[in-house]
């Protein structure tokens, strides 16, 4: 849900690095929190008396090692589905926009949304072996690292195993699209004053809110897909799952029969205490690689700071700023040869 506004100041390959160490390094100092969440999902021994109880469990059976489980995947695939989201998000915003270039709120949180379903469908192993990788107990292992983990389900239970449970992403998008929906058509009135005016901490409170929302509607989806994802036959336990189904609707059935429906929000309390400190990280982390880039490209005096370099066109793009300074540098030297020429009584051609 977490987004960094784009700055024309930096390169294609500039701005994809910022986002790529932000994402990765929020994961990875809120990956305990992802753990935790999708235990309680899955179902594990860990999660049978609460979310926070789950902690010391995780730490006394697997150490400091457990909480790290499928954070490298997890970051992995932060990078292609990036990539596919931003490509199919642009692609479907310009064919909906009208002839002056303006696209609605609503239209723009579809494309969002099904910018995520194609992004997820291209990446969907990857979110099978990290859910696969945390299920298991790290000191009794049955899978080792991510390409171990995606050869051996597709070589015992085949292509369809990697995808198993990828339909409750498409559903669930709806219930978070509309959660997104309700939270930004109210905005103005939460805050008494239009969007345009937000300052950043009121749009990292939306942020923050929005995704709370949202993922809280959807989440039932998210942990009937994690069950999914997890149970297999030729895991130990059976993954993990703490119910045995035979498909999508039957997993619903099970759980609310057997566990209750309210444990279909099972983690609901991580997830919801991640948003704020991975977004916020997000945010800060993207700012400061921003920041780096900015002093290198130019634009600010120091990467400790955004204060402007004096006399440089902040409109101007990376390139156009460079064109500018080999132009000034150039001029310059014209204007100091031609100085020395007069100086010794000749002019230079």
């Amino acid at each position: 849900m977490a987004t960094v506004k784009k700055d024309d100041r930096l390169t294609s390959s500039q701005s994809c690095l910022c986002v790529g160490f932000a994402g990765v390094f929020s994961k990875t100092v809120t990956s305990p929190l992802e753990v935790v969440k999708i235990k309680n999902q899955v179902g594990t021994f860990h999660c049978k008396k609460g979310v926070w109880h789950s902690f010391l469990l995780i730490y006394q059976n697997e150490g400091l090692r457990g909480f790290l489980k499928g954070n490298l995947v997890s970051c992995l695939r932060l990078f292609p589905y990036s990539a596919v989201h931003l490509a199919t998000y642009k692609k479907i915003v310009h064919l909906h926009m009208d002839e002056l270039g303006y696209i609605s709120q609503w239209r723009a949180i579809f494309a969002g949304g099904l910018a995520g379903m194609t992004a997820a469908l291209a990446t969907y192993p990857l979110e099978v072996a990290e859910t696969r990788l945390i299920a298991q107990n790290c000191m009794e292992p049955s899978y080792r690292g991510v390409v171990h983990t995606l050869s051996k389900i597709y070589g015992t239970e085949g292509l369809v195993a990697l995808y198993r449970g990828f339909s409750l992403t498409v559903i669930g998008a709806f219930p978070f699209s509309i959660g997104c929906y309700a939270v930004y058509i109210n905005l103005d009135r939460l805050w008494q004053e239009p969007s345009f005016r937000f300052t950043p901490l009121q749009n990292f409170i939306n942020g923050c809110f929005a995704a709370g929302v949202a993922q809280t509607l959807s989440y039932p989806f998210e942990t009937v897909k994690r069950k999914m994802q997890a149970q297999s036959p030729h895991l130990p336990h059976c993954g993990g799952a703490d119910v045995h189904f035979t498909g999508l609707t039957d997993c619903f059935r099970q759980v609310i029969k057997n566990k209750g429906i309210m444990a279909l929000w099972s983690g609901l309390t991580a997830n919801l205490v991640k948003i704020v400190p991975y977004s916020g990280l997000l945010f800060s982390c993207f700012e400061m690689c921003k920041q780096v880039c900015l002093y290198r490209n130019g634009y600010i005096v120091s990467p400790l700071s955004y204060k402007l370099a004096p006399g440089v066109d902040q409109s101007l793009g990376p390139s156009e700023l460079e064109e500018m300074k080999k132009y000034l540098k150039n001029r310059n030297f014209q204007s100091q040869e031609s100085s020395m020429g007069n100086r010794w009584g000749y002019k230079s051609s």
